[in-house]
């Protein structure tokens, strides 16, 4: 999920998949390969756009880009 040799990268990618398996149901198994798409683009865009997150003083993810633009 990362470049080559950038492990601290990938310790924030496992981090948002757990948060996305866990909080967001993503861990079960799904019946189509459509259902799953669509359940990881609903998680996604809650994870970026309604959860507040703390190292972002409780913003969303699309509350800081929409800030640096």
């Amino acid at each position: 999920m990362t470049e080559e040799n950038h492990c601290y990268e990938n310790a924030k990618a496992e981090r948002a998949n757990g948060i996305l398996k866990t909080e967001y149901g993503l861990s079960r198994t799904f019946r189509t390969r459509a259902q799953a798409l669509e359940a990881i683009g609903q998680a996604v865009a809650l994870y970026n756009e309604r959860r507040p997150h703390q190292a972002l003083a409780y913003r969303t993810p699309t509350q800081v880009h929409a800030l640096a633009a």
